[in-house]
């Protein structure tokens, strides 16, 4: 299969979460996903697309009609698109995949484009320490968790997880600085380099848009969140370059 093209890595969008303007946030999105470049073989969503996602069996939430009817048309059009749980929108169990198209990897997921090999994931409970958050992570993807949290009626998951998710960095305004070679991904990246080959490792999840090298001469990348600034990362495997873009932003209230 011819491989070249574009290939984009989005992250971080948060849709739902009621912090700035949730409207153009999403219409942000939209207006990219429906102005990919024409050669654009994949997409990748490296997770917290979503604020809050939880499938139940005959429901799903509520809103992003225009976010899920492009990213179908994409599909359609023969664009694979491959979906991280992030730690806002791990509960997808099949929906999407059915009614999309799109692919639900895990993290690390090792993919091949152009002669390049790419590490991804979204980037939560990789690094080493934050012991209680990876037991809360634990927590999470418990399935028989996952279970009984499926028999609240929707209308109560749905007001505790967007109560919840209130109280995240960027519901209070709280923004993450990019650590460069200091960043606990990174030192995850220099550890994992030493065992498989990898030209990019690329993350989301710290919301802090930045990229540095690693000691083998791997470039690594965190990606932006869709709040504050909209950046996101495209790889022309044609000529093996890597460039920022970013996405229509308006602050708004």
């Amino acid at each position: 299969m011819n491989d070249t093209g574009k290939y984009i890595f989005i992250s971080d969008v948060h849709l739902g979460l009621r912090v700035g303007n949730p409207g153009q946030r999403e219409e942000n999105l939209v207006s990219v996903l429906k102005n990919l470049p024409d050669d654009t073989k994949a997409l990748f969503l490296l997770g917290d697309i979503f604020d809050f996602w939880f499938e139940y069996r005959y429901v799903v939430p509520k809103g992003f009609v225009r976010t899920l009817g492009a990213l179908a048309e994409l599909a359609d059009n023969g664009v694979q698109i491959y979906f991280f749980k992030g730690n806002h929108d791990i509960w997808t169990f099949g929906y999407l995949e059915s009614e999309i198209g799109l692919r639900v990897v895990k993290q690390p997921f090792i993919f091949e484009a152009g002669g390049k090999r790419f590490c991804l994931g979204h980037g939560d409970g990789m690094a080493d320490g934050d012991k209680g958050y990876k037991i809360l992570r634990s927590i999470f993807h418990n399935r028989i968790l996952q279970r009984l949290f499926s028999n609240i009626h929707p209308r109560w998951a749905f007001s505790l997880a967007h109560s919840w998710s209130s109280h995240n960095r960027l519901a209070k305004g709280q923004r993450y600085k990019f650590k460069g070679v200091d960043e606990p991904l990174y030192h995850y990246s220099a550890q994992f380099e030493t065992k498989e080959r990898i030209d990019y490792f690329i993350f989301g999840h710290y919301h802090a848009p930045g990229e540095a090298v690693t000691p083998c001469g791997a470039g690594f990348y965190i990606l932006g969140e869709w709040i504050h600034g909209c950046e996101y990362l495209e790889y022309d495997s044609f000529t093996n370059v890597i460039t920022w873009k970013k996405g229509r932003f308006t602050s708004g209230t």
